[in-house]
């Protein structure tokens, strides 16, 4: 009864099982469970060591090798008839075993219930006096997202693999803002109005995305998002009118920084948006984050549409990794297995500076998470390659 799995027996007694039904309802009263079943199961124990006494006594006299004989036999008899053997079935084949002895048990609940009663009126008097005070019946069962996570880990060939890993991501996403997962300011594509006409029709008619900002000037002067398939159609074969592409623009959908993730996926479907142009405190623009970049923290990347390479990096003959500067560190760690601290830097170049606490230059390496990271291209003041050295397998 109590190696059962709860939540097993809760799907069995919720799919109809009366057995089960009756396990759960024996299990919620934890007290008077264990009163009836260890009432019973001393009452056989000391009938059973009296009655082996008594007919020990019969046959071979009163005496202390009869005593002691019938001492040992009696221990032998009970441990492995009637403790040892009984337990360890009910251990193996719990589920089973509790529905069917939930038949037995209930009825006996309901004769020796006021015996039942009297002693866990001592029981309980004993646990004030302790100051102890077990939990209701099922609460002490429930489980947190700690315990929900290693359940998941561990649920084995329970659960296909791809299942448990979108599970676990969907946890971590209370831990993740949309700065984890957004495209920074200086990686977004969008269409400055000042552009001549030609030159705007260009950009929709190159571009592999489906919406695109519009600003004016600087991108903090966002004037709303393009759909480019619906701009493209109603261009046709006349040149491109101002006024009559500012019209059509979506007005845009600010997202504050720091904003959790799964937060920010309940607002994309209560407002109707697909992507949000994520601001700080002082409305200044610092990246671009859609719905997909956020079901892409639970289901894993999607192919995506352009040719262009999406990665920032590749393997180099000796085993390292060249990486561009403005790689993710949390895709750089998910992606190649690495352990970099992605707490307050975002990007390598981030990660860099933070460790260097001076400007970058060429040739410099330093030991990150046991990963020698050399500085190979700089661009102003910023990181633009590094190569990443695999940390060494040490020799046995």
């Amino acid at each position: 009864m109590m190696a059962v799995n709860r939540y097993r027996l809760k799907h069995l007694a919720k799919s109809g099982q009366r057995g089960a039904k009756l396990a759960e309802w024996l299990l919620a009263r934890t007290d008077k469970l264990l009163g009836v079943v260890l009432l019973g199961n001393n009452l056989l124990n000391a009938a059973s060591a009296s009655l082996l006494t008594v007919v020990t006594f019969r046959l071979f006299g009163a005496n202390e090798l009869a005593m002691t004989m019938a001492t040992l036999s009696v221990t032998f008899l009970i441990l492995v008839f009637s403790e040892v053997t009984p337990k360890v079935i009910g251990a193996s084949y719990p589920d089973r075993i509790a529905s069917a002895s939930s038949f037995v048990l209930v009825p006996l609940l309901k004769v020796f219930y006021p015996v039942v009663w009297f002693i866990n009126l001592f029981v309980h008097g004993l646990l004030r006096l302790t100051r102890l005070t077990p939990p209701d019946g099922g609460h002490g069962n429930t489980m947190g997202v700690e315990e929900l996570r290693s359940l998941l880990t561990e649920s084995g060939s329970f659960l296909p693999a791809a299942h448990r890993t979108m599970l676990v991501n969907l946890f971590d996403l209370e831990n993740l803002t949309v700065d984890d997962v957004m495209r920074h300011r200086g990686e977004i594509e969008a269409i400055d109005l000042n552009a001549g006409p030609e030159e705007i029709v260009h950009h929709l008619q190159t571009s592999h995305h489906a919406h695109l900002p519009v600003y004016r000037d600087e991108l903090n002067e966002v004037l709303g998002i393009v759909n480019v398939r619906r701009a493209l159609a109603r261009q046709g074969e006349e040149p491109l009118q101002p006024d009559e592409f500012v019209e059509a623009l979506k007005a845009p959908y600010f997202v504050p920084s720091g904003t959790p993730l799964l937060t920010q996926l309940g607002h994309f479907q209560n407002n109707r948006q697909s992507m949000g142009l994520v601001v700080d405190e002082y409305g200044e623009l610092l990246g671009l984050v859609t719905v997909e970049d956020v079901l892409e923290e639970i289901v894993g990347e999607f192919a995506g549409v352009s040719p262009l390479p999406t990665r920032y990096w590749q393997v180099e003959a000796d085993g390292s990794y060249l990486v561009d500067g403005a790689a993710s560190l949390r895709e750089l760690n998910r992606k190649l297995g690495l352990d970099f601290p992605a707490d307050e830097a975002r990007t390598l170049n981030g990660l860099i500076l933070e460790y260097l606490e001076a400007m970058p230059e060429v040739g410099v390496t330093i030991k990150i998470a046991s990963h020698p990271v050399e500085i190979i291209q700089i661009a102003g003041r910023k990181v633009k390659t590094a190569r990443i050295q695999p940390i060494p397998t040490p020799l046995h």
